[in-house]
This record gives C-alpha cells, structure tokens and sequence, in this order.
C-alpha cells in the first residue's frame, strides 16, 4: 500500500523487453533506497512494481504484459522521469489517501491553466470509470495523491500547488498527455459490495436506522 505522497522523482536508465513483458532500470539521486531489500515494493507512476535488483543508486522491476496493456508504461523510454513512493509502514502518515498501486485506466490531460499560484488541469477519463470519481473525492494520478475540484460527466479538474508541481512529474502534463490512473479503493469496494444479491437484500431501510441513518416512524 500507498499513501500518494511522492518521494522522489526517478529516470528509467533503460527499458529491456523480455518475451512479452519488460524490465525497467530506473534511478534517482533523491530516493533512498538504502533500507530497500528485494521482494519490496516500490510504485513507479502510481503502479505497484517488486524490486528485483538493487544496483547503486537504482533498482531494476519487471512490468508484466496485463501491467503493459492498461498503464503508461508502454510508452516509458529511457530518460524519461517517473514518480517514485516506496511502500508504506505501520509508522507512516497518511498523508494522502490509501493508493493500492494497481492501476484501473489511463486519463488524458485534456486543459490545464493557471489559478494564482496553482495551476488547474482537466483529465478525461473512460466511461466505464468515471462513477467512482466524485467532486472533493480521492483519486491517484500518476502516483499522486489529489482532490478532485469538479467532475463533469466523463471529465475531473484538480488544483496543483506549486510544491507539488516542484516535486512530482506533473509539471510536464500538457495537453493530450496520458497518465495512469487509480480511483478510490473505497468505491471500487463499495461498488463490489452493493452489486451482490445478498448485500443488496441485506441493506435496508431498517438497518440503516439501526445504523443510526435517518429516525424510525415512531420519532414522527
């Protein structure tokens, strides 16, 4: 698990393709990596990846070809910089959101202007996963933990602080620009759950007044 904060930002040193998947090579002067041992976890642009080498100041990844067909990763090439969060421990602030790393689609960048100090962008979204994105909800960009402004139907905004724009890859979206997105566990979740015949059946409005939702006839 996640937590959207970024740690760093890295470069891929190289791109190797392995029958149908790839192994990256990426490094960062900025990351520590000196309490990472192999097997650990490391999200690459938000995408939850298991370290299977550890050289100098980098690690190499494997990126499975499921991984390759729903992310950015595809297009990744040497010399291109990604975003970089070591998994979360138990002593960890939350700082952002809890983030899986299991990416569920690719966003578009489709505006981005200034707003004071804060640069505002536009991201297109699929269909199929704009009804997990909510006005002031959670998502994950790219490994970023944000807030969304406005949603509109297959489209959200955010606001980019200037610290956050210094210290992630964001500030080289632009228009048409791709990016791995992750909606809010929660939703997904929430979505798995009522979809069920029996959470369906066993969600009423009884139980919800017994969950202290709404009052019972008698309080009329």
């Amino acid at each position: 698990m996640f937590t959207g904060i970024v740690e760093a930002v890295g470069q891929i040193a190289s791109v190797a393709s392995r029958a149908d998947d790839v192994r990256l090579t990426v490094v960062s002067d900025s990351l520590d990596i000196n309490d990472v041992k192999l097997g650990d976890s490391i999200a690459i642009n938000g995408v939850c990846l298991t370290v299977v080498a550890l050289q100098g100041r980098g690690f190499d990844a494997d990126v499975s070809g499921e991984t390759l067909s729903c992310t950015t990763f595809s297009e990744l090439a040497a010399g291109h910089s990604v975003n970089l969060e070591k998994a979360l421990l138990p002593t960890t602030r939350l700082g952002g959101h809890l983030v899986s790393g299991h990416v569920d689609g690719i966003a578009t960048v489709s505006a981005g202007r200034d707003e004071g100090r804060s640069r505002r962008i536009d991201f297109t979204v699929p269909e199929s996963l704009s009804r997990y994105i909510a006005a002031k909800g959670s998502v994950c960009i790219d490994g970023v933990s944000l807030t969304v402004n406005e949603v509109t139907g297959n489209n959200f905004s955010v606001n980019i602080i200037p610290h956050t724009q210094e210290q992630t890859i964001i500030d080289q979206y632009q228009a048409g620009s791709r990016v791995n997105l992750e909606v809010d566990i929660i939703a997904r979740y929430l979505e798995r759950m009522l979809g069920s015949d029996s959470a369906a059946s066993a969600i009423d409005a009884s139980l919800l007044q017994r969950a202290g939702f709404g009052h019972s006839s008698e309080d009329h």
